[in-house]
Order: C-alpha cells, then sequence, then structure tokens
C-alpha cells in the first residue's frame, strides 16, 4: 500500500499543491492535516505511522513534511526503514540506511530545523519592536474602526443590539464588550 501524507502549517495555507503531487504519484491513499511541524501531536500522521507495515511506501512531497526537529526526524525515518516501510520523498527520491542516504536526510533535517529557529526568531523580533510602538495591538486587526463602532454604540439609544447588528454588520458580542469598555472609560484604538 502506498500511503501519501500532506501537511501545512496553519489552516489558511491550502494543501492542494502537495496532494496533486502525492495523486501523481500514484499513492492508494493521501492523508492530511493541518498542524506545525512544531507539535508533535500530529493525530492523522500519528494513526498513519501505527498502520504502516511491512512492504508499506510512505510518500512526501519535502522532508519537513514529516519533522522538523533534526533528532525526531532521522530516528522517524530510520525506525520506519527498520520495519521495512519505504519511504519515498519526492523531492529527494526513496531514503534507505545507507551511511550516503543516512547523511543527506540528516543535513536536510539539520537545515529544515534551522530553518524553521530562523522563522521563530525572526517572528519574536518584530513583535518585539511593534510592541514598543504605542498603537501596538496583539491579536487579529480589528474589523471596524473606532468611528464605526462608535456610531453603533450611539445607535443603541434608539435600536437594539440585534438591530443594530443587522444595520452595521458589527455583532451583539461586540457592541457588547464595546459598550462595556465606553462605560468603563476605556474605548480607545480603532474600534
Amino acid at each position: 500500500m502506498m500511503y501519501g501524507y500532506a501537511r501545512v502549517s496553519t489552516v489558511h495555507q491550502d494543501l492542494e499543491s502537495q496532494i496533486k503531487a502525492l495523486e501523481a504519484e500514484g499513492c492508494d491513499e493521501i492523508l492530511s492535516e493541518k498542524f506545525t511541524g512544531t507539535i508533535t501531536d500530529r493525530p492523522v500522521f500519528s494513526e498513519l505511522i501505527g498502520k504502516l507495515k511491512e512492504g508499506d511506501t510512505l510518500v512526501v512531497t519535502k522532508l519537513d513534511r514529516i519533522a522538523r526537529s533534526a533528532t525526531q526526524g532521522s530516528e522517524l525515518v530510520r525506525d520506519l526503514i527498520d520495519r521495512g516501510v519505504r519511504v519515498n520523498i519526492l523531492n529527494m527520491g526513496v531514503l534507505d540506511n545507507r551511511p550516503a542516504s543516512k547523511l543527506i536526510r540528516n543535513i536536510f533535517f539539520a537545515f529544515a530545523e534551522f530553518e524553521r529557529d530562523m522563522i521563530v526568531e525572526r517572528t519574536q523580533e518584530g513583535k518585539a519592536i511593534a510592541k514598543q510602538r504605542d498603537d501596538f495591538r496583539e491579536g487579529r486587526p480589528r474589523k471596524f474602526s473606532r468611528e464605526q463602532v462608535n456610531h453603533a454604540l450611539e445607535l443603541l439609544d434608539n435600536y437594539s443590539y440585534t438591530e443594530v447588528e443587522r444595520m452595521t454588520g458589527i455583532s451583539k458580542a461586540t457592541l457588547t464588550r464595546r459598550m462595556r469598555e465606553k462605560r468603563g472609560g476605556s474605548l480607545k484604538g480603532r474600534g
């Protein structure tokens, strides 16, 4: 049996290109999930690893789809090969336990781990710089401006929350939260 595995790190990323590549390779079954490579508890991947048996093939588009840590990835690939499972990385080829193959996969895993660590470091640096700004607000940007929210709050003098939500598109939960902030004197920012 030839199993394909596709993974992306966030729910906003698309699995389509990986799935198409796995289909073109002739995989009998393709499993996918949206989990970051730093999380070791990936339920679909764990289930797949558990059901692989001697003679099966695991196909992934790139080595970093199955692990981002050099140690974890190297051990996983070695264990699969020892169990008689073929490991086919589409951008590298079929892996085995010969010394040259071990060296190559360890180098690739090390680079993937380094790349991930650099992304985390740059993200943290960018966030630290952004936090120094007076207008910094962590999290998702607000959908409505302060003026839009204030207008909606004024409408509450004559209309119900449900009616204002229907008129403005601002949810009842947001209106309630902003009204509470306004009463507490803390309505600031963009809305």
